[in-house]
């Protein structure tokens, strides 16, 4: 089976990782802060700050940005439970706008006719790796005055105009889980250009201590471990050399998959790049075969196909409940039907790319 992910690790991590083990200290230390200096310098920011998950790194950066009970927070219905689950945590509502259908990337054009004197920040998401349109999302957090939260945890190193994710928002939050581009495991980490913000979050993720136990608020235990960072520190060396083999990758995906009946490629927009955490295509209405039957054929012929996503995050009834139901975001809930992700990691030869171009092409005969 071709695996729809794969670590990609080598001698590198193995030893950074040993060094560790053999130093006795394990827990948050000097490689976090390693971590820390050099994904910031990477991105472009003035502080990065590594915390436990994707999910605790949005929990952090909303927590950072002011969101509170009864607040709003504008977000995409399609994307991962982790971009939503943390505004909820926070006992905040998510304002859901459709998505760009071409893009997969919240609809910038249908945000303001839902903000209102609730409105407290915009989480973006870059969905599948292609950063979304940052400049309107700055226009509009400018003039309601909102803060703009980058969920960039599929899109480490994609660029918007030249400057790298992460550094395009009040917050960008990345995800080093064992699937994304670059891994340590389990790990996230939040950016920043903001010092207060970067306070706050050091503050959260570590129980609300602002001095040796002395606590301002409510926090939590979300501190990365030195074992994880030491596997995160070699993984940002190599962030580009990864994300150039993914492209490369996806345009062999473009040149073998073009002209095929039924199926829409992805993408890209001139004036960013595509970090192609998942390569997505579109099944549409003229397939003869359903989506689902595609991708039971796919994987038969021992590729591992997956759907990102298969549901909308509104229909999820732990937020359903807050009033939205099934026809409220027609192409977020039609992309759901639609979409289908194939193996596009580093590791792929270039016979595995020859099959699953020879495979889907067989199938959609």
């Amino acid at each position: 089976m071709i695996p729809i992910a794969k670590p990609s690790i080598d001698d590198n991590e193995i030893e950074a990782v040993n060094k560790v083990l053999l130093s006795g200290n394990l827990a948050q230390g000097a490689k976090v802060h390693q971590l820390e200096e050099d994904f910031a310098k990477y991105c472009g920011t003035k502080y990065a700050i590594a915390v436990n998950s994707g999910t605790a790194a949005i929990h952090a950066a909303l927590f950072a940005a002011g969101v509170t009970a009864g607040d709003e927070v504008i977000t995409t219905p399609f994307s991962f439970i982790a971009t939503v689950n943390p505004i909820l945590m926070l006992g905040a509502h998510p304002i859901f706008v459709d998505i760009d259908p071409k893009t997969f990337n919240i609809d910038v054009s249908k945000i303001e006719s839902v903000i209102t004197h609730k409105t407290k920040a915009i989480v973006s998401v870059d969905l599948y790796g292609q950063p979304a349109d940052y400049d309107e999302l700055r226009k509009i957090a400018h003039k309601h005055k909102l803060k703009i939260i980058e969920d960039s945890c599929q899109s480490v190193g994609a660029e918007y105009k030249n400057k790298k994710t992460g550094s395009l928002g009040d917050m960008g939050c990345f995800s080093l889980y064992a699937t994304k581009n670059i891994m340590c495991g389990e790990g996230g980490i939040v950016t920043t250009n903001n010092l207060e913000y970067a306070k706050k979050i050091r503050s959260f993720r570590q129980h609300g201590m602002t001095e040796v136990y002395e606590y301002d608020h409510l926090g939590f235990n979300y501190r990365m471990s030195d074992l994880h960072a030491a596997i995160a520190v070699e993984q940002v060396k190599k962030i580009d050399m990864f994300n150039r083999k993914r492209l490369s990758n996806a345009l062999h995906f473009n040149k073998g998959l073009k002209g095929i009946t039924g199926i829409d490629l992805p993408i890209i927009k001139e004036d960013r790049t595509h970090a192609f955490h998942q390569y997505t295509i579109r099944i549409n209405q003229k397939s003869n075969l359903g989506r689902d039957q595609i991708l039971k054929k796919i994987r038969s012929n021992g590729i591992g196909a997956g759907v990102y996503y298969p549901k909308p995050l509104h229909i999820y009834p732990h937020i359903s409940k807050l009033g939205y139901k099934i026809g409220d975001f027609p192409n977020a809930e039609q992309a759901s039907r639609e979409v289908i992700s194939i193996p596009v990691h580093p590791d792929l030869t270039a016979e595995d790319i020859r099959h699953i171009v020879k495979t889907i092409k067989d199938i959609n005969e």
